[in-house]
């Protein structure tokens, strides 16, 4: 385990939960589906409408009508998934890349990459010709110490590109905690989530800035994890506003020291504040749902389909769904 060493960052002056990000408790209108176990992370959900979702002991799930059945024990912690042909593709946290079919079996595509094992792949989107393009949040720590990472501060997270073929080439790095990654409609960028900066990025894939990496959205008033595109609006999931607390002491090192000595119990915390926002590719804020009543909370991805959204958690024993206009 490596030591901590926290690096300094200063904060902008966080927006608060103001204008187009104001507090609501719309999301507390969600119905809750029962998944058979804890932190349904990220969903996917195919062309019939059955969705799919990972849950903390390592199982993958599907629903059928609110139902939860077995797809595949694939180990580990399973976080991001996606639809990968007939088969379903996995973030595991733990153990990599992997590919679950839906008659069980699991296989293992990626889980190092220049003889240096992955510590914590997170989340991916798979383009129209196989490319799939995933996200590594850290060399340092795994998703058991993720409070730590994100303490320390390193920007050692990445993204990948794997390509049908098989080889895997590295698209992004010196992230701080890389989450969340989602392909535009078009497949022309691919926008990845910062969640320790709290701000998104946009990589060009083709056109005029093919190759080049730019600032989407920067000083959120929380924490973007997982990413998704739908309806023509990108899909940001956040496990939780920013607090001030953090805010504070990012800027000193040796409060950070102080505060990663704490017990687990004191530490800070995601607060218990679902929030999904919505916004268009100029980046204006279109959606705005979030659940101050902490009913719906830690609100880590959100999956727009036929009208409703999808919203999965890190920790809770729920899956959320909600009609959305």
């Amino acid at each position: 385990m490596p030591k901590f060493t926290p690096i300094g960052w200063d904060p902008p002056a966080a927006p608060g939960l103001a204008g187009p990000y104001e507090s609501n408790s719309r999301l507390a209108e969600a119905a809750v589906w029962d998944p058979g176990g804890i932190g349904p992370e990220d969903v996917v959900v195919d062309h019939e409408g059955v969705a799919y979702t990972g849950l903390e002991d390592g199982r993958v799930v599907r629903f059928r009508s609110g139902e939860a059945a077995l797809v595949a024990d694939v180990g580990g912690r399973p976080l991001g998934v996606e639809l990968y042909g007939d088969d379903l593709l996995v973030c595991n946290a733990d153990l990599g890349l992997q590919l679950a079919s839906k008659s069980g079996s699991v296989e293992t595509l990626v889980d190092s990459f220049d003889g240096q094992r992955l510590l914590f792949t997170n989340n991916a989107a798979v383009a129209s010709d196989g490319t799939i393009y995933f996200s590594d949040t850290s060399q340092r720590w795994s998703i058991h110490e993720y409070v730590t990472d994100m303490l320390e501060g390193h920007q050692t997270g990445r993204v990948f590109a794997r390509s049908p073929a098989g080889d895997v080439s590295l698209l992004i790095d010196g992230l701080s905690f890389a989450n969340g990654v989602a392909l535009s409609d078009d497949e022309s960028k691919l926008f990845v989530a910062e969640t320790s900066r709290y701000r998104i990025h946009v990589h060009h894939l083709s056109g005029p800035k093919t190759g080049t990496t730019e600032m989407f959205a920067e000083n959120l008033p929380c924490f973007p994890d997982n990413l998704s595109f739908g309806n023509d609006t990108l899909w940001i999931a956040a496990p939780s506003p920013r607090q001030a607390i953090v805010d504070l002491i990012m800027p000193k090192p040796w409060l950070r020291h102080i505060t990663h000595r704490l017990p687990d119990a004191v530490k800070p915390k995601p607060v218990r504040h679902g929030m999904v926002l919505g916004l268009s590719l100029d980046g204006r804020v279109t959606h705005n749902y979030q659940d101050s009543t902490g009913s719906i909370a830690i609100t880590t991805s959100a999956r727009w389909h036929d009208g409703r959204l999808f919203i999965g958690t890190l920790s809770e024993p729920y899956l959320a769904v909600m009609e959305v206009g």
